[in-house]
């Protein structure tokens, strides 16, 4: 086997194991998001599976002489210079300049995602503590204390009595 392939088994057998498996696990949120994630995991692990055994060892080499024993010389002899004259081409990696920025902006736009989705959570549970406080006062709260608290809410009542606007 080729030098190259060999040096490309051993670059994505240490990129597996770089990769933060779990920790990106614990961003997603969506089902969709979860399954897609762990097909794209479970091809990894075959890709870089086959890598590190398929075509990571260098192949028998041929005993030339057992068949010329068998077949005749010959007829091996053909094949030997066809089989030596076979030269396998070495692999140029195009594919990693060109991923490697756009697997960079996505990096930096999920990590503002998380930010966005870290201040839009702060909000919801801010949101859902003033609800239940609300909840607990509701039986006991006047509507002069529910309007203090909610102005625009006075405002549009206040409008609606006075351009005589009943909801029908």
């Amino acid at each position: 086997m080729s030098g190259s392939v060999k040096k490309i088994a051993d670059m994505t057998f240490k990129a597996g194991r770089t990769i933060d498996w779990e920790g990106i696990a614990k961003l997603l949120v969506t089902d969709e998001a979860k399954k897609e994630f762990a097909n794209l995991r479970r091809s990894f692990d075959d890709v870089n599976s086959q890598l590190q055994t398929k075509f990571s060892q260098e192949p028998e080499p041929i005993n030339w002489e057992y068949y010329r024993k068998g077949i005749g010389s010959h007829l091996v002899d053909i094949y030997k210079e066809a089989y030596e004259s076979i030269e396998i081409p070495k692999f140029v990696d195009t594919v990693t300049p060109q991923y490697k920025p756009k697997f960079d902006s996505l990096l930096m736009e999920l990590k503002e995602a998380e930010q966005k989705s870290l201040k839009e959570s702060e909000r919801l549970e801010k949101e859902v503590a003033d609800v239940q406080e609300l909840k607990k006062k509701l039986s006991t709260m006047t509507a002069e204390e529910y309007f203090e608290k909610h102005p625009e809410l006075k405002k549009k009542f206040d409008d609606e009595i006075r351009n005589d606007y009943w909801g029908y």
